[in-house]
């Protein structure tokens, strides 16, 4: 039976080749990806980092809050800072921490890709591989996890790191420590044996002395954010613990859930009414009201769960926030950092600092079945974007702690463009694509997750990595501006929950962050402004956009008609057109366009795409100082289509599902695009630019107008990125 399973999905991938044999996939030639100092790939000299905590300038560079709630370094405070953020969430599956000769390199590598902040995630569970006692860190693994953080700092990194991610914490003898099978985060609303294990693993390891800075991370200027427990709200959880057969919540809510409702109800007769009646059973005054059975069936009970979360989570925001105070922690404190609920959102309503992981076309795993839809982001209007975005409280940071548009989605060209144009627009502080760290030094690495692409993993995928380099320009430089309109969605409280627990901000009105900035904002501090008001379904969309253009706070002349899925921002830099599956993007210093091949040709400023031969993302920046596509020089040029691994195979025509990821070498779908920049030259030339940053012979010159055909077939082999000169 296994050999015939096998045959048929061998088939089954034929098949799915099959369907797209027009295509040709061109295998990348290079083994090192260290990017080369001083290559158009080196960002460190116009995104350099400042120094941490050097003599002269201790403390200086410390992150902090400003009065309107942007984070800035504090030797700036006039300036808000973006913080483009490395994922590093190693396990031994991706190679682990790296030695101390490894960590200089990768350091280094990050600071020339223009990384100034790194998220460190899931330490605990590395830390404690294979140990039998709670709390005995693997010595060497402590010991690199140290000398990583030291070589960040040297290099101008800041640090995000999470109080507790592993389900097991420190406790010794678990054998899967990224297994969600503990009930650790669940456990610590309520189980005082819980919250001092989770307070003894944050002191052991954040208020121990790092040797190699001197100082306990705990008190280093470069420790810019905890976040307590990573995804912890204890709805999420409970999803996360669904087993079939099993009731969706711990019972160990029960008990703490009957002493609320006795607070709240005077009798079982005053809860029946409120609820519409009780099971034969269930009596408030002897605790014996039983949690909700499903929820996903709407009820008064799930509604009453729901405020009695918040309670809980709010409760344990300031226990959690007190232990770390007292352990002597100054920096910025965040969690509940997922799960885009109305009822977590009043849950973060306190919190100093707004952190969330957004993903598009969330792939189910690494197993053979696994499954994504291959949908479009440009295609549903950026919604995971718009998600994230309605989840933000006005007048606090916000940090993207984990994002992605995940492999093998056809369409993630477009991430590197969507997410961050639109953080940017939004005035978001720090984003950060998740994955097992950003970056790879080398193809080949010998780890079970090196060895081929894979979701949720971007350092060895040219596509994302295409598009980390655009965020680089578009988020962290600054070459998008932020939306000068803001739009806050206003919250009453308590009584905005209602009978649903997955209930979020309506997509028709989120539709609105596309245009400017949005965001959660008390009701009672409001007053007149244009605003989405409660309750949401009074809200028309199309009138609230009228509204806008009446009062000026849209200029004349703004594309956007929300009927025909056009959205043009405040700032007149983006525009995306839904059903053409097209995103424009003009700013003086970069120009980008992510496209269907139906929707050209499209003309921007400067640049203008005439035809292709498939769909793409194309991004002309400047690399001058000061940026600029009018007057500069020299020029980056990225063209990215798509990537897969080398002998993929799928289950389905479609390709949503996987049987087989393959291989290295990765291999780059071939394509074309014919180009027109709107300058002339006295001579123009475009060379091709390794992954690695090194520059190849010239593929095109000319003379005059700048206009040529982009290919991706390449003698040297394919790639992303070029460079174009101009010399007037």
């Amino acid at each position: 039976m296994k050999s015939l399973l096998s045959a048929l999905a061998t088939t089954l991938g034929v098949a799915a080749s099959g369907a797209a044999a027009a295509e040709e996939w061109l295998p990348v030639r290079e083994v090192s990806l260290e990017i080369r100092p001083g290559s158009p790939l080196d960002f460190s000299g116009f995104l350099p980092n400042r120094p941490i905590g050097q003599k002269g300038a201790a403390a200086s560079q410390r992150i902090t809050v400003r009065p309107d709630g942007r984070l800035a370094f504090a030797d700036a405070p006039g300036e808000p800072a973006r913080l483009f953020c490395a994922s590093l969430a190693w396990s031994p599956a991706s190679g682990g921490f790296p030695d101390h000769a490894g960590a200089d390199r990768y350091a280094r590598q990050l600071a020339l890709h223009g990384y100034n902040i790194a998220r460190l995630t899931f330490i605990d569970a590395s830390l404690m591989i294979g140990r039998q006692k709670d709390f005995d860190f693997d010595p060497e693994t402590l010991d690199r996890i140290h000398y990583l953080l030291a070589a960040l700092k040297r290099n101008g990194i800041h640090w995000i790191i999470d109080g507790m991610t592993s389900w097991h914490g420190a406790y010794g003898g678990r054998d899967e420590r990224w297994d969600p099978a503990g009930n650790l985060k669940l456990a610590l609303y309520l189980d005082d044996a819980a919250f001092a294990h989770w307070k003894a693993l944050v002191e052991k390891f954040l208020a121990r002395v790092n040797p190699y800075t001197g100082t306990a991370p705990i008190h280093d200027e470069a420790l810019a954010l905890v976040i307590l427990v990573n995804e912890n709200s204890a709805e999420f959880e409970s999803v996360v613990h669904d087993r079939r057969g099993k009731p969706p919540y711990d019972p160990m809510f029960a008990a703490p859930f009957n002493r609320w409702l006795a607070q709240r109800y005077a009798s079982s007769a005053e809860l029946a009414k409120a609820w519409g009646g009780l099971g034969w059973s269930e009596k408030l005054e002897d605790g014996s009201i039983r949690l909700p059975p499903d929820r996903y069936a709407d009820s008064p009970r799930l509604r009453d769960l729901q405020a009695f979360f918040v309670e809980l989570e709010t409760a344990s925001v300031a226990k959690m926030s007190a232990a770390l105070r007292a352990l002597g922690y100054k920096g910025i404190i965040s969690t509940y950092n997922n799960w885009p609920t109305v009822q977590t959102a009043l849950s973060r309503r306190g919190l100093e600092a707004v952190t969330m992981n957004t993903y598009h076309d969330w792939a189910s795993g690494y197993a053979p079945g696994s499954k994504l839809t291959q949908q479009s982001s440009l295609g549903d209007a950026a919604n995971s974007v718009r998600m994230a975005a309605a989840t933000r409280w006005l007048g606090k940071p916000f940090i993207v702690s984990e994002y992605d548009h995940l492999f093998w989605n056809r369409y993630r060209y477009e991430g590197g463009l969507v997410f961050p144009a639109y953080a940017a627009l939004q005035g978001w502080d720090a984003l950060c694509r998740h994955a097992h760290g950003p970056i790879a030094l080398a193809y080949g690495e010998p780890y079970p997750h090196k060895r081929a692409m894979l979701p949720y993993a971007i350092a060895l995928d040219p596509i994302a990595r295409a598009g980390e380099t655009l965020s680089a320009l578009l988020f962290r430089r600054g070459d998008v501006a932020t939306s000068r309109l803001t739009i806050p969605f206003a919250v009453r409280g308590e009584a905005d929950l209602g009978p649903d627990m997955q209930a979020r901000e309506p997509e028709r009105l989120t539709e609105l962050a596309l245009l400017g900035r949005i965001g959660l904002q008390d009701a009672d501090s409001i007053g007149e402004r244009i605003a989405v008001r409660q309750p949401r379904d009074a809200n028309r969309p199309d009138a609230i956009v009228e509204k806008l253009k009446a009062d000026d706070l849209l200029p004349t002349g703004n594309l956007t008609q929300l009927s025909a899925g056009l959205f043009q921002s405040d700032t007149g830099e983006i525009l995306l057109n839904r059903r053409d599956r097209q995103m424009r993007l003009t700013t003086p210093a970069t120009e980008a366009l992510a496209f269907s091949a139906a929707s050209l040709p499209a003309t921007l400023k400067t640049l203008t795409v005439e035809g292709a031969d498939g769909d793409a993302l194309v991004a002309l920046a400047s690399l001058d100082a000061p940026a600029s596509l009018a007057n500069g020089s020299r020029f980056l040029l990225i063209y990215a289509t798509d990537a897969r691994n080398t002998g993929m195979i799928f289950r389905d025509r479609e390709q949503r599902v996987i049987e087989d990821f393959g291989r290295l070498p990765v291999l780059i779908r071939k394509g074309h695009v014919d180009l027109r920049i709107g300058r002339s030259a006295r001579q123009w030339r475009l060379s091709p630019v390794g992954l690695d940053g090194t520059v190849k012979p010239a593929a095109a010159s000319g003379t005059g107008p700048v206009a040529f055909r982009l290919g991706n077939d390449l003698p040297t082999g394919p790639t992303t990125y070029f460079l174009l000169e101009l010399k007037d």
